[in-house]
């Protein structure tokens, strides 16, 4: 399938398949940063990352980037970072289930940034999609927070999510851009690789050796973080940024399943019908067809 093609649904689908291989992933980060923080969890995931990614793509013999795709590469990076630290440091204190639908300001804030920053025009449908999204989010926080019984650290962790949904965002934004100049692999690599820079700053106050034990979760995470920009990176260079932002909301599928697979997290009513809510929001966007709404292409 050739970039920028008329149909989004492939690109949809492999950036559901991101979505769910990065579920995954924050399943080991989970357990990570609870055991030796998020801080330590981001930057040995993110620098086997880099060697991984790395020994790929060298192998590719690759022509080096030019210094306005690098500086997209470290502009990225630095959100990645910010948005990673953050919303790892809250999963650790919050639910999975609890921490992905707070999260989900971010494809919405991404729907709209697509016009700002790429200027693509936003259809009805989209919109409509969007709000019945937003309505889903507000029914899950409604039955998690409402209730109160949550510590002082949970509330912190509550807004650590949304400042990593703002980072988040801005992220999906770049993405789109990035994905036009870069390849996939080229991505993959640059991005751990600048994401373990930036966090190397802070190695003399924060760095901690992993123990034995650690090692596989580490390798498993970063394995399936690659793995999973690979695919976002393929899917964002084909279709627009408000189609792909949708599939954000199936990452709560996951989290829910896993959570309750793997922490026993429960999962209340509340929980399953804003997530109804979400499911039919990205079927909406998703079902483009000649007679939907116009997207028009972004600007180069």
């Amino acid at each position: 399938m050739r970039p920028d093609s008329p149909s989004p649904l492939i690109p949809f689908l492999v950036a559901c398949a991101g979505i769910a291989t990065y579920s995954s992933m924050d399943v080991l980060m989970k357990g990570l940063s609870i055991d030796i923080g998020a801080y330590n969890a981001v930057l040995w995931r993110t620098g086997l990352g880099a060697l991984l990614s790395g020994a790929l793509y060298f192998a590719m013999r690759p022509a080096m980037p030019d210094a306005p795709t690098m500086r997209i590469h470290a502009w990225r990076a630095l959100f990645v970072a910010g948005m990673a630290i953050t919303f790892f440091w809250a999963l650790a204190r919050l639910p999975m289930a609890e921490a992905i639908a707070l999260a989900f300001v971010a494809p919405l804030l991404t729907l709209y940034m697509a016009a700002l920053f790429l200027g693509e025009k936003i259809g009805p449908r989209s919109i409509a999609a969007s709000m019945l999204g937003l309505t889903g989010v507000i029914v899950i926080v409604a039955g998690k927070l409402g209730g109160g019984g949550h510590t002082p650290e949970a509330l912190w962790a509550v807004g650590a999510v949304f400042l990593s949904a703002v980072f988040y965002a801005y992220n999906l934004i770049l993405a789109r851009r990035q994905a036009k100049m870069a390849g996939p692999m080229e991505i993959a690599f640059f991005q751990n690789l600048f994401v373990t820079l930036f966090l190397a700053v802070g190695a003399p106050w924060f760095l901690a050796v992993p123990g034995g034990t650690h090692a596989p979760h580490i390798l498993g995470a970063a394995i399936l973080s690659t793995l999973s920009l690979l695919l976002l990176s393929w899917a964002y260079a084909r279709a627009e940024a408000q189609i792909l932002a949708t599939s954000e909301y199936t990452g709560f599928l996951w989290a829910m399943t896993f959570g309750w697979i793997f922490y026993n997290e429960p999962v209340t009513l509340p929980t399953i019908a804003g997530a109804v809510l979400i499911v039919i929001a990205c079927l909406i966007v998703a079902r483009k067809t000649p007679h939907g709404d116009p997207v028009e292409p972004a600007a180069a």
